[in-house]
């Protein structure tokens, strides 16, 4: 378990760190190479390199041990003395769901589904919003659904900002130095990549309240939202270099994460 959570670290920062590249091209007026700045984006950059192939697999296959990683901390608690209570352990389980179903899609798109794991999280975005806002009380379960998403992205933002991270990591095993590293690395990752969820929940709850799937927006058109701003190009650059900080973090991770 603790080589597959270690690898699922790697890869989560390898994914991160592309889409950071791909949204910083974007801020400055190009279109990210014709790429999407979201996971599929990131997956399609692989696939471009000298054995992109085999990177692939290699990428599914470790997303697949840190869903095992995430189902062992929900059956059998995770490390440190609040590694049992039964929240940590239903966010445990949650995210082997998450990260299975990640996982699934990554190895689809290297067995040859193109369609799968790089299909834009835009167009995803809006089909699931169109669907459930056809649902009876669809409104309130996308406004809903909305809000969860900006609490959630506030929180993960607010965490990173106390360094609440810390609580995870082997500090004793970093130099001074170091540790002033990863917690940098920690605070602007985690901080950028909160407020990307917070601004995503924002669109999905007024495409609640308009009754319009297509106001919702995935991380591709979340970022590019950025751009439109006032000083907008250099405000995209700035969470653009923040979302490659968390990967940078989460390559941290898979070498200090006590697991």
């Amino acid at each position: 378990m603790t080589a597959a959570a270690r690898a699922g670290f790697a890869a989560r920062g390898l994914i991160y760190f592309l889409v950071g590249v791909i949204a910083l091209q974007i801020a400055f007026g190009g279109d990210g190479g014709g790429q999407q700045a979201d996971r599929g984006g990131a997956l399609a950059q692989l696939a471009d390199r000298p054995f992109g192939s085999v990177m692939l697999w290699v990428v599914g296959v470790a997303l697949a041990g840190m869903g095992l990683w995430r189902l062992s901390e929900a059956a059998f608690g995770g490390s440190g003395p609040k590694g049992r209570k039964v929240s940590r352990r239903a966010a445990a389980f949650f995210r082997f769901l998450f990260y299975g179903f990640v996982s699934y899609s990554v190895l689809s798109y290297a067995a040859g589904d193109r369609g799968s794991g790089s299909g834009s999280s835009d167009r995803q975005t809006d089909d699931v919003t169109a669907r459930a806002l056809e649902w009876p009380a669809g409104q309130w379960l996308v406004g809903l659904a909305g809000a969860a998403v900006v609490i959630a992205g506030l929180w993960i933002a607010v965490r990173a900002v106390q360094k609440k991270f810390r609580e995870d990591l082997r500090l004793g095993a970093m130099s001074a130095r170091t540790r002033k590293v990863v917690e940098f690395f920690g605070m602007t990752g985690g901080a950028a990549r909160g407020v990307v969820f917070a601004v995503a929940g924002v669109f999905a709850l007024v495409a609640a309240v308009q009754h319009q799937p297509g106001k919702a927006r995935g991380m591709d058109d979340t970022l590019r939202g950025f751009r439109d701003l006032p000083a907008g190009p250099w405000l995209l650059a700035l969470v653009a270099l923040g979302l490659a900080a968390f990967g940078v973090f989460s390559w941290c991770n898979a070498r200090w994460r006590d697991v």
